[in-house]
C-alpha cells in the first residue's frame, strides 16, 4: 500500500431512514414516496400505487423518483408488498445496531432522517416530538460509543403530502417548508451532531432522464426546476446551520462520481463521456461547491430545452451558500460511445452505458473497478481542493446462511479490499481524503428493487422478498474483516 490513512480518519458505514428504519406510519410519522412503493427485482421495475381522481387504482412503473400524475394519491392496495413499511425495523432495534456498529470500531455513521416523522405533511407549524425524540436517542446511543453522527437531512424522503398537494420540489414553496425542517434539525441536535449532508444524491433528478430516454420535455423542465430549487434550500441551509452553530461542517452529496469513461479513442467518444460527466456530475456539484452555475449549463438548458424560474436572490444566494466539503456515492463506472451495436449494461442498477470489456460485472449488471474509486477521488478534489469522504460504495449480492449459522461473503471483503486499496492510492495521489462508510453496513431495502436478498451488508438481517423473517442480525465474514480494517487504521487487509 503506497500511504497511511491519516490519523483521525473516519471509518463506518452508511444507511437511510427510508430504507431501514421501518415504523412508517408510528409515533405520528406520515407517508413518504417510498411507503406506496411496491419490491421489485433485477428484471421487474418497482410500482407506485395510487388512486386517480376518477376512483380507480393503477400501478405505476417509472414513478420512484418522477412526478406523480396529476391529482393521483399515493394508496397501498390489497395483494401487494412494500418492503419500506418495515425495512430492517432499525426504529426498534437502533441499540442493538449501534451496539453492533461500535463493535466494528465505528468512528462515523451515516443515517438520514425522515422529514415525515418530523413533520408529517411538511407543512406543520410544530414539529412532531416523538419524531425528535426518537433521532435524539440514536445520536446519544451514538455519541456513547465515540460514533460521530453523519447525517442526511433529505435521503428520498419527501413527505408524500408535499408531492401530491404542492407538486413536490418544482414548487417553490417548499424551499420555505424545507428552511423550516432544517432550522429544527440544526436547533434540536446542536451538540448532538456536527456533520451534516443537504440532500442525498442531489443530482439524481437529472440522471432521470438517462433512464427514461423518451421522457417528454415537461418532465425534463420539471426536473431541472426541482433541482434548482434543492439548490436554493440547500444554500440556505448552509448558511442558517453556520449562523446556529459555527462548529457545524455542511456538505453535498452527488450520485455516482465523475463516472463515465469513453468506450474508445475516438474524439467523439471522448466528447460524449466529457457530456455525461458535465451532466450527470459536474452540473450540481460545481452549484453547491463553487456557488454559481457552470458555463456549460447554459449548453444543456438549450439542449433539453430548460428555462429555469429564479428568484431575484436565488443566485447570490448559491454564491454564500457553499459547502463545506463533498461527499459522493461510488459504486461503478459506465462507459459512454456514439458507436452502434455495442453491448449494454444495466439490470438492477438503472444505469445503461456501454459494456467496459475490461471490467467485471455484478449479478445485477454493476461493472466492479476500484480504480475508478481512485480516478474519481483525483478528479474532484483537484477540481475543488476541500475534503471529501465516500459516504457510500458496497457490493450488492445474495448471502447464503450456512447451517452453523454463518455467512461467508469473500466477494465483499474481496470487493471492499480493492476499494480501500484505492483510497490508500488516492490518499498517496494528494486528495484530502476524510472519511469512508460503505453503503449499507447492515443489510436493507434496496432502493432501485425493493429486495432484501441483494444484501450489502456486513450485518445480515433475517428479512426476505416477500416479507418473512425474524428481523435477527448475524455477523458475516466482512464484520470481522472490516472491524481488523479499522483497528489497523486501514493497514491490515489480510
Amino acid at each position: 500500500m503506497a500511504a497511511k490513512f491519516p490519523e483521525g480518519f473516519f471509518w463506518g458505514g452508511a444507511t437511510a431512514a427510508n430504507q431501514c428504519e421501518g415504523a412508517w406510519n408510528v409515533d405520528g410519522r406520515g407517508p413518504a414516496r417510498t411507503d406506496v412503493t411496491t419490491v421489485g427485482s433485477a428484471t421487474e421495475p418497482r410500482y407506485v400505487t395510487v388512486k386517480m381522481p376518477d376512483g380507480s387504482t393503477k400501478k405505476l412503473a417509472g414513478l420512484m423518483f418522477g412526478a406523480m400524475p396529476a391529482g393521483a394519491h399515493g394508496v397501498c392496495l390489497d395483494g401487494e408488498y412494500y418492503p419500506n413499511h418495515e425495512g430492517i425495523d432499525f426504529y426498534h432495534h437502533y441499540k442493538e445496531d449501534i451496539a453492533l456498529f461500535a463493535e466494528m470500531g465505528f468512528t462515523m455513521f451515516r443515517m438520514s432522517i425522515s422529514w415525515s416523522r418530523i413533520f408529517p405533511k411538511g407543512i406543520e407549524e410544530e414539529p412532531n416530538q416523538a419524531g425528535l425524540e426518537f433521532y435524539r436517542n440514536v445520536f446519544k446511543g451514538l455519541r456513547a460509543y465515540g460514533i460521530e453522527p453523519l447525517v442526511t437531512i433529505s435521503h428520498y424522503d419527501t413527505p408524500l403530502y408535499i408531492e401530491e398537494e404542492l407538486g413536490g420540489w418544482e414548487n417553490r414553496e417548499v424551499i420555505e417548508l424545507f428552511d423550516r425542517f432544517t432550522e429544527t434539525l440544526f436547533r434540536e441536535y446542536r451538540g448532538l451532531v456536527k456533520y451534516w449532508l443537504t440532500f442525498n444524491e442531489i443530482n439524481s433528478l437529472l440522471m432521470l432522464k438517462l433512464f427514461m430516454p423518451d421522457a417528454p420535455l415537461e418532465f425534463i423542465q420539471g426536473n431541472y426546476q426541482a433541482l434548482h430549487n434543492q439548490f436554493v434550500a440547500s444554500a440556505r441551509a448552509v448558511v442558517r446551520g453556520h449562523a446556529i452553530d459555527p462548529a457545524y461542517q455542511i456538505g453535498c452529496m452527488i450520485a455516482g462520481g465523475p463516472s463515465s469513461y469513453p468506450l474508445t479513442c475516438d474524439p467523439k467518444d471522448i466528447l460524449a463521456a466529457q457530456h455525461r460527466n458535465q451532466e450527470s456530475f459536474w452540473y450540481s456539484s460545481d452549484v453547491m461547491v463553487r456557488g454559481a452555475y457552470p458555463a456549460f449549463a447554459h449548453r444543456m438548458w438549450r439542449e433539453n430545452g430548460v428555462e429555469l424560474v429564479m428568484g431575484e436572490n436565488d443566485l447570490a444566494e448559491l454564491a454564500v451558500g457553499t459547502v463545506d466539503f463533498i461527499s459522493y456515492s461510488y459504486y461503478a463506472t459506465n462507459c459512454e460511445t456514439t458507436h452502434e451495436g455495442v453491448e449494454k449494461d444495466g439490470k438492477g442498477n438503472l444505469v445503461m452505458g456501454a459494456k467496459n470489456p475490461y471490467l467485471q460485472y455484478s449479478d445485477w449488471g454493476w461493472s466492479i473497478d476500484a480504480d475508478g474509486l481512485r480516478y474519481t477521488l483525483n478528479e474532484i478534489y483537484g477540481r475543488y481542493g476541500i475534503p471529501v469522504m465516500v459516504v457510500e460504495n458496497g457490493l450488492g449480492a445474495a448471502d447464503t446462511v450456512e447451517a452453523d449459522g454463518s455467512i461467508h461473503d469473500p466477494y465483499r471483503i474481496e470487493y471492499l479490499r480493492a476499494h480501500v486499496q484505492a483510497m490508500a492510492e488516492a490518499l498517496d495521489d494528494g486528495v484530502d481524503l476524510i472519511a469512508y462508510t460503505p453503503w449499507g453496513c447492515i443489510d436493507l431495502v434496496a432502493a432501485s428493487t425493493g429486495e432484501m436478498h441483494k444484501r450489502y451488508g456486513m450485518i445480515y438481517v433475517d428479512r426476505h422478498d416477500d416479507g418473512t423473517g425474524t428481523f435477527e442480525r448475524r455477523r458475516k465474514d466482512s464484520f470481522f474483516w472490516y472491524k481488523k480494517v479499522i483497528e489497523s487504521n486501514g493497514s491490515d487487509l489480510s
